[in-house]
């Protein structure tokens, strides 16, 4: 393999450790803070589901995420690199600040301002970016709705109820968490897969898009290992920030999450874990009291997400220009 085509099979399993090690907190938080599995049966479980999920349920996000947003003729491996690395960097920054962002969002503003940057406009292919972006925009509300519903199915369900029905909550988070781990594998896992493939498509070492195997594996077991580290940071802010979170809130955000990620999953659709899991948790506690919710703490966190594409553009633009232009050792090695 060329050294290029290198760098950006590690830079992509890169992405997919922060990726797992972050959005941890999405599909833990919510049981360990309402304390229904100890913190590191939750990570441990949650790590094999993810390592799983795209080996079960196939690939489809791959594809989309690496044949529908950008046309593979028309970029190059640097495009590829400096995409990832964008994205790599915007999560490390997110990170540092101990604030929920999307790494979906990142790579795909990674991948736009690259690729534009790059090849020109004539790299972005309308329909595929249509559908990314509907994934991504249209989740969150989907997850607030069904949360919402959801919730007010349970407690009506529960009227009348001892508190021993905290029980059946707390033991049944242990089924939703594995099922929101695998839809978080096989949506948020896929991605890389769909880069690195990308890469392979375009140094020519495959002649059509077709995710090998050995991709698969290798991506879903960086996400499962970052995912098993674990950034307790995010886990307060998931778990804590937007109100405290009983068993049967656990239950219905985790249960709302894993049926709206599969089914985007199922359907090829990108979606963002941290927009899907935070919605979930906000409706669910609109459910039951409008005043329950730190709103301010949603606010920030939406500010951050609207921001994350437009700033991933520009960043990823600005690295491809600076590389093109101020490190001719670099230059000289793209086609």
């Amino acid at each position: 393999m060329p050294p290029l085509l290198l760098v950006l099979i590690g830079l992509a399993l890169f992405f997919s450790l922060l990726n797992g090690y972050r959005d941890s907190s999405n599909i833990v938080a919510t049981m360990i803070s309402s304390r229904a599995v100890r913190p590191a049966v939750a990570l441990a479980v949650t790590a094999a589901a993810e390592f799983s999920g795209p080996l079960i349920f196939g690939v489809a996000v791959a594809k989309t995420i690496g044949m529908d947003l950008v046309a593979p003729s028309t970029v190059n491996l640097p495009v590829i690199i400096v995409a990832l690395a964008t994205a790599c960097l915007w999560s490390l920054f997110t990170w540092v600040l101990h604030i929920p962002s999307s790494s979906s969002h990142a790579l795909i503003g990674g991948l736009m301002g690259a690729a534009v940057a790059g090849a020109g406009w004539q790299a972005i292919q309308t329909g595929g970016l249509l559908k990314v972006l509907a994934g991504l925009l249209v989740s969150p509300l989907i997850g607030l709705t069904v949360g919402f519903l959801l919730t007010k199915l349970v407690m009506y369900l529960a009227q009348g109820a001892t508190p021993r029905i905290n029980g059946f909550f707390k033991q049944s988070q242990l089924v939703t968490s594995v099922a929101l781990a695998f839809s978080h594998g096989t949506n948020d896992g896929e991605k890389s897969m769909g880069i690195i493939t990308l890469g392979l498509v375009t140094a020519g070492h495959l002649s059509s898009f077709a995710v090998p195997l050995w991709v698969i594996v290798i991506c879903s077991g960086m996400l499962a290992l970052g995912t098993a580290l674990g950034d307790w940071g995010l886990i307060k802010t998931v778990g804590t920030k937007f109100y405290k979170i009983r068993p049967v809130d656990g239950f219905s955000a985790q249960l709302t999450s894993a049926i709206v990620i599969l089914g985007a999953s199922l359907l090829g659709g990108p979606v963002s874990t941290t927009q899907v899991v935070s919605s979930a948790i906000v409706g669910v506690g609109s459910a039951q009291r409008l005043s329950r919710v730190r709103w301010g703490v949603a606010g920030e966190i939406l500010f951050t997400w609207v921001l994350t594409i437009p700033a991933t553009i520009l960043l990823a633009g600005g690295l491809y220009w600076v590389g093109a232009q101020a490190l001719p050792l670099v230059t000289r090695l793209w086609p």
